[in-house]
Protein backbone atom coordinates (compact mmCIF):
# COMPACT_ATOMS: atom_id res chain seq x y z
CA UNK A 1 0.00 0.00 0.00
CA UNK A 2 1.33 3.42 -0.98
CA UNK A 3 1.77 6.11 1.65
CA UNK A 4 -0.47 9.17 1.40
CA UNK A 5 1.74 12.27 0.86
CA UNK A 6 -0.98 14.40 2.50
CA UNK A 7 -1.17 12.35 5.70
CA UNK A 8 -0.40 14.63 8.66
CA UNK A 9 2.62 13.61 10.71
CA UNK A 10 5.01 15.03 13.26
CA UNK A 11 8.81 15.11 12.89
CA UNK A 12 11.67 16.28 15.07
CA UNK A 13 14.77 17.50 13.27
CA UNK A 14 18.13 18.15 14.90
CA UNK A 15 20.29 20.47 12.80
CA UNK A 16 24.02 20.65 13.53
CA UNK A 17 26.78 22.89 12.25
CA UNK A 18 27.00 26.67 12.29
CA UNK A 19 23.29 27.22 12.85
CA UNK A 20 23.17 29.57 15.84
CA UNK A 21 23.78 33.30 15.45
CA UNK A 22 23.07 33.21 11.69
CA UNK A 23 19.28 33.87 11.67
CA UNK A 24 18.62 30.16 11.20
CA UNK A 25 15.53 30.18 13.42
CA UNK A 26 13.92 33.16 11.68
CA UNK A 27 14.49 31.67 8.22
CA UNK A 28 13.22 28.28 9.40
CA UNK A 29 10.08 29.86 10.82
CA UNK A 30 9.39 31.61 7.51
CA UNK A 31 9.98 28.43 5.47
CA UNK A 32 7.82 26.27 7.75
CA UNK A 33 4.96 28.78 7.60
CA UNK A 34 5.25 28.93 3.81
CA UNK A 35 4.92 25.13 3.75
CA UNK A 36 1.84 25.28 6.01
CA UNK A 37 3.50 23.51 8.94
CA UNK A 38 2.90 24.00 12.65
CA UNK A 39 5.44 23.58 15.42
CA UNK A 40 8.57 25.36 16.60
CA UNK A 41 12.28 25.95 16.20
CA UNK A 42 14.70 26.61 19.06
CA UNK A 43 18.38 26.70 19.91
CA UNK A 44 19.71 23.89 22.08
CA UNK A 45 22.70 24.08 24.43
CA UNK A 46 25.94 23.18 22.70
CA UNK A 47 25.08 24.55 19.27
CA UNK A 48 22.39 22.51 17.50
CA UNK A 49 18.93 23.73 16.56
CA UNK A 50 15.80 21.67 17.20
CA UNK A 51 12.88 21.86 14.78
CA UNK A 52 9.57 20.19 15.61
CA UNK A 53 7.04 20.31 12.80
CA UNK A 54 3.64 18.84 12.06
CA UNK A 55 1.94 18.70 8.69
CA UNK A 56 1.59 16.72 5.47
CA UNK A 57 4.42 14.30 4.69
CA UNK A 58 5.30 16.11 1.47
CA UNK A 59 5.69 19.42 3.37
CA UNK A 60 7.88 17.77 6.03
CA UNK A 61 10.08 16.33 3.28
CA UNK A 62 10.37 19.79 1.71
CA UNK A 63 11.33 21.27 5.09
CA UNK A 64 14.00 18.61 5.58
CA UNK A 65 15.51 19.43 2.18
CA UNK A 66 15.46 23.13 3.07
CA UNK A 67 17.10 22.50 6.47
CA UNK A 68 20.17 21.16 4.69
CA UNK A 69 20.59 24.64 3.14
CA UNK A 70 19.37 26.77 6.01
CA UNK A 71 19.85 30.50 6.25
CA UNK A 72 22.36 32.25 3.96
CA UNK A 73 25.15 32.31 6.58
CA UNK A 74 24.51 28.83 7.99
CA UNK A 75 26.87 25.92 7.44
CA UNK A 76 24.78 22.80 8.04
CA UNK A 77 26.82 19.71 8.86
CA UNK A 78 24.04 17.24 9.70
CA UNK A 79 20.27 16.91 9.87
CA UNK A 80 18.85 13.98 11.80
CA UNK A 81 15.16 13.26 12.09
CA UNK A 82 12.73 11.04 13.91
CA UNK A 83 9.01 10.81 14.45
CA UNK A 84 7.47 13.25 16.91
CA UNK A 85 4.34 12.29 18.79
CA UNK A 86 3.01 15.15 20.82
CA UNK A 87 1.15 18.39 20.68
CA UNK A 88 2.27 21.45 18.75
CA UNK A 89 0.52 24.79 18.57
CA UNK A 90 -1.74 26.07 15.83
CA UNK A 91 1.12 28.03 14.21
CA UNK A 92 4.87 27.77 13.71
CA UNK A 93 7.00 29.80 16.11
CA UNK A 94 10.49 30.53 17.36
CA UNK A 95 10.88 29.32 20.94
CA UNK A 96 13.27 31.03 23.32
CA UNK A 97 13.44 28.32 26.01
Amino acid sequence: MEEDPNEVRGRRFLVEGRVQGVSFRAYTEREARTLGLTGWVRNLPGGPVEVVARGPRHALQALERWLWQGSPLAKVRAVTTRAFVGEVGADFEVRWD
